[in-house]
């Protein structure tokens, strides 16, 4: 058998000099810990100062200029006019931006508990739990005004880790190497934004602008470091987070365009359900800490290939099936009028066995154009050793069938070299007696 030496650095051997290369120790991992803890114990004092502040705010019965932030003045007679106590919509609201704190922050402290001594993972812990101020520093400013400088800045340091982060994602280091110097973009967004908030600057088109152009670098650097740099595993990790973020931004754009959108909404706006649309919106945020933290701890747990690929299929199948129910109603509907009185239950059942009987071809059909469009290699290599194993039942000739095995492994697996040793026939006179069976003369014969 021809062998060939395996190469010095596989790509997990990659991942791992790469996560040993960020990885924090001595007196730097102290540091940083003790870092992160005074942070977190600066925003939980921070919200803890806010309490107070809004317990006044809900006995002022809504009166101040304060209550205005939470609930807009010409809502506050479409909410009592449809049952809703100004308390409770005020109550909901806080405790949904709690809610919201407390994910980004719980999300920040598994990792860090987990994994604080890898540099990206405390980096996406400290992204994490300043961030979450950053989200509500609206929300405190206007409960503890008295605090604007200490949430500014962690607003200010949230909103630079956290656009920094894909610079770095997912083994801390930056490529290329250029694209380091964004940071400083993101630092002056960051800066104008909470420190100059009023200024002409921060609603100018230079700002808008700027954003723009730092978002599209986000997306240029992960192209170019997947294509280019990442190993097998942390090409798994970026699937994980570009699969949370493409939903969450999916599921945003569809409740922007189906609820807030006047021209395109389809359901009718009313006070409860605007409660509902912005927890949708904030659920749908959380999205991308999950599938962050889980590329960063559990990312080995699940193939995202497979989760990638039911979504894509499923996903397809269900748009199209429904656009067709929909039609089939109209369409029945339409044909039935004037035939039979009860023509809308008809044309219901009747759409809904024909979405029955479509449901499975389709599937196989849309699952068949997924596999050839995005998953060509694993698609081909099925195929071929299906068509092997067809004739792997029929084929004598060995030789033949050599040559066609060493052409399935060639086609499949693409190695650099392949060679096929078959071991010589035994010519020594002796025969070996089958499993199981007792050899003549022996001692249990006897």
């Amino acid at each position: 058998m021809n062998l060939r030496h395996a190469p010095t650095t596989t790509p997990d051997g990659y991942a791992l000099q790469n996560a040993t290369g960020t990885r924090l120790n001595g007196r730097w991992l102290v540091l940083a810990r003790i870092l992160w803890i005074a942070v977190v114990v600066l925003i939980l004092a921070l919200f803890v100062a806010s309490i107070p502040a809004f317990n006044a705010l809900l006995q002022s019965a809504c009166t101040t200029a304060a209550c205005h932030a939470f609930i807009p003045p010409y809502s506050m007679k479409q909410y009592q006019a449809a049952g809703l106590s100004v308390h409770f919509v005020l109550i909901f609201t806080y405790a949904l931006t709690i809610f919201i704190f407390l994910a980004f922050l719980a999300i920040g402290a598994v990792i860090f508990w987990l994994k604080s001594h890898d540099f990206m993972a405390f980096y996406t812990s400290f992204a994490f739990v300043t961030f979450a101020m950053a989200f509500n520093s609206g929300s405190l400013l206007v409960l503890v005004p008295a605090w604007w400088l200490p949430i500014q800045i962690i607003s200010f340091l949230g909103g630079v880790a956290f656009g920094t982060f894909l610079y770095l994602f997912p083994n801390g280091r930056f490529v290329p190497c250029w694209i380091r110097w964004l940071v400083v973009g993101w630092v002056i967004q960051a800066g104008v934004e909470y420190f100059f908030p009023n200024s002409w600057l921060n609603n100018s088109w230079l700002m808008t602008l700027l954003l723009v152009g730092l978002l599209v670098s986000l997306l240029v650097a992960q192209v170019y470091r997947y294509r280019r740099v990442s190993s097998q595993i942390e090409r798994q990790q970026t699937k994980w987070v570009v699969f949370g973020m493409s939903n969450a931004v999916i599921g945003l754009v569809l409740v922007d365009l189906l609820y807030f959108s006047n021209p395109l909404s389809i359901f009718h706006p009313g006070p409860l359900s605007d409660l509902i649309a912005e927890t949708l919106l904030q659920v749908f945020i959380l999205l991308i800490p999950l599938s962050i933290a889980f590329a960063i701890l559990r990312s080995r747990l699940w193939d995202i290939d497979i989760i990638i690929n039911r979504t894509l299929v499923y996903g397809i199948l269900t748009g199209i099936l429904a656009l067709l129910y929909v039609g089939c109603i109209l369409l029945l509907q339409y044909l039935l009028r004037g035939i039979i009185r009860q023509n809308n239950d008809v044309a219901i059942v009747i759409s809904t066995l024909v979405i029955a009987a479509l449901f499975q071809p389709l599937r196989g059909r849309i699952q068949g154009i997924i596999d050839r469009r995005f998953y060509r290699r694993k698609y081909d290599a099925a195929r071929t050793v299906a068509a092997f194993s067809a004739v792997l039942r029929s084929e004598v000739n060995l030789s033949q069938l050599s040559e066609q095995l060493i052409a399935v492994v060639q086609e499949t697996m693409q190695p650099a070299h392949v060679s096929l040793w078959l071991r010589p026939p035994e010519h020594d006179g002796k025969q070996r007696a089958p499993w199981g069976a007792t050899p003549p003369g022996s001692s249990e014969e006897r």
